[in-house]
């Protein structure tokens, strides 16, 4: 993994867009460069859960594409990155990724990072899961991806849905070796 090389972030059509906004403020301000693609869904999802667009997450990342450009250098293998994260990622997105379906943006640049081999993380949120739903993220989990599921920490007495979208963002960021203060570990300071 390649720390001075950007950090992809996909944004798909599933709940969960908090966790996607905690995540790429927590990378700004850990000075991660990321290049940021949203499928159509993932705009729809950002706008209703977070009241954004994706135009307000400008302040946190390098460069933003759009999901049907897939000429973008994200969809090159020579365009050098630390990994690629989708969060969150809709089962239809999962299934394409899983299934080599490079239909836009998103899922070709997540098969790019299949193909060289880079650190591809997926946070699913979608419940509950059909067995054809398993078996794609199965297919996944055999290829290398970490499928990081958008379980809330129950023991750690969270008491608002902020705090949860931030710990997740934690443990995503957790991956990438980028150091953060979002959550705190079990038991860590007692």
């Amino acid at each position: 993994m390649n720390s001075d090389a950007p950090l992809v972030i996909g944004i798909s059509g599933s709940s969960g867009a908090p966790i996607a906004v905690a995540a790429l403020q927590a990378l700004h301000a850990a000075k991660v460069s990321v290049l940021l693609v949203v499928s159509r869904g993932g705009e729809a999802v950002l706008k209703e859960e977070a009241g954004l667009r994706v135009s307000d997450l400008a302040p946190y990342v390098t460069a933003t594409y759009d999901a049907s450009d897939i000429a973008a250098p994200i969809a090159s293998g020579s365009r050098p990155t630390r990994g690629m994260a989708i969060v969150p990622c809709s089962s239809n997105t999962a299934a394409h990724v899983a299934l080599g379906l490079g239909d836009n943006l998103l899922t070709r640049a997540a098969h790019v990072h299949l193909k060289e081999r880079r650190t591809l993380v997926i946070v699913p949120r979608e419940t509950p899961l059909s067995t054809l739903d398993l078996r794609h993220l199965t297919t996944l989990s055999e290829l290398g991806v970490v499928v990081l599921d958008a379980a809330p920490p129950y023991y750690l007495g969270i008491e608002r849905l902020s705090e949860a979208a931030e710990y997740l963002a934690g443990k995503l960021l957790d991956q990438f070796g980028v150091p953060h203060h979002l959550y705190r570990g079990w038991k860590e300071g007692t």
